[in-house]
């Protein structure tokens, strides 16, 4: 009988491209996935790895089994979501529920959230990991994580694939955040051509938000101008107190400017982001993560951004 453990951790290694990533991945040890697959091997008596250069890829037995047993993992995720559909009447929900979020969603949303499910479900546990979107889709894609939230800046795609169910939550603004003696820092609004010139703090290049910030400035010449990146909105807020640059901050999470600090919406486009939950549609009946998303959906509609 084929280990069907053992056929994820071959998906797994076929979407990372190395035996040590997708260990990595699953949260098993480099020896224990080669030792899974090995006896994949030993089960099925063909080679399903071959090494190329530094890494490893699927042989062509190998790709036939990942493809075939697709359909066969998502059957059985989908049994085990009904089975749990129909709990005994008295029964308490419980079991885990593996999340992913990005950052800010955790401390604006997300916090809040996990204390009013642990009161009403003491037997209910939310594994959370914080990731980038495009991180946290593929997880979730994967069956790495039950349900992700993502956010998606206007022009900035986030690709989905089709058996995830999207939620949407709710819509989130940034600002541009300056101290209070920058000559714009009395505008309503600003331009794209305004902010040519200013000096930024932003987010690492890869990520989406840095993304944003330059289709913020499409059809403007040699901006954003960043000097300083950061993973932390917290840092662009003590950075742009400095007064040497101004920073694109989500109101999500941010709190308090304090008396030093104002924040000015952009004008054309409007920094807008979609916070979106996503799910595999063969756990749409599972019933922790349906009382989850529930929670997710009735917190998003509170937040007045």
């Amino acid at each position: 009988m084929i280990d069907l453990e053992a056929v994820e951790s071959l998906r797994t290694v076929a979407r990372e491209g190395s035996v040590v990533a997708a260990a990595a991945a699953r949260g098993f040890t480099p020896s224990a996935v080669s030792q899974q697959i090995k006896r994949l091997e030993r089960e099925t008596g063909v080679a399903l790895l071959e090494r190329v250069g530094r890494g490893v890829a699927l042989t062509e037995a190998g790709a036939h089994l990942v493809v075939g047993s697709t359909p066969i993992l998502e059957e059985l995720e989908r049994l085990r979501a009904d089975l749990r559909a129909h709990p005994a009447e008295d029964a308490e929900l419980a079991g885990d529920v593996r999340l992913a979020a990005f950052s800010t969603v955790v401390r604006g949303l997300l916090a809040p959230v996990l204390v009013d499910l642990a009161a009403a479900h003491p037997r209910l546990n939310i594994l959370t990991r914080e990731s980038e979107p495009w991180e946290t889709v593929a997880l979730v894609a994967s069956g790495q994580r039950d349900l992700g939230i993502a956010h998606q800046w206007g022009g900035v795609a986030l690709s989905i694939p089709d058996h995830l169910v999207v939620t949407p939550l709710f819509t989130d603004v940034a600002d541009v955040v300056m101290r209070r003696d920058h000559p714009l820092a009395v505008r309503a609004s600003l331009r794209p051509e305004e902010l040519a010139e200013q000096r930024w703090v932003a987010t690492f290049d890869t990520t989406i938000c840095r993304q944003w910030l330059r289709r913020l400035f499409d059809g403007v010449r040699n901006a954003p101008r960043v000097v300083h990146e950061s993973m932390e909105f917290q840092n662009h807020l003590t950075l742009a107190r400095t007064g040497s640059v101004v920073a694109l901050v989500p109101r999500l999470g941010r709190g308090p400017l304090g008396a030093d600090l104002v924040a000015v919406p952009t004008e054309r486009p409007a920094s807008t982001r979609d916070v979106v939950a996503v799910h595999r549609r063969s756990q749409s009946d599972a019933p922790a993560l349906r009382a989850v998303l529930a929670a997710l959906t009735e917190a998003g509609a509170a937040i007045d951004t």
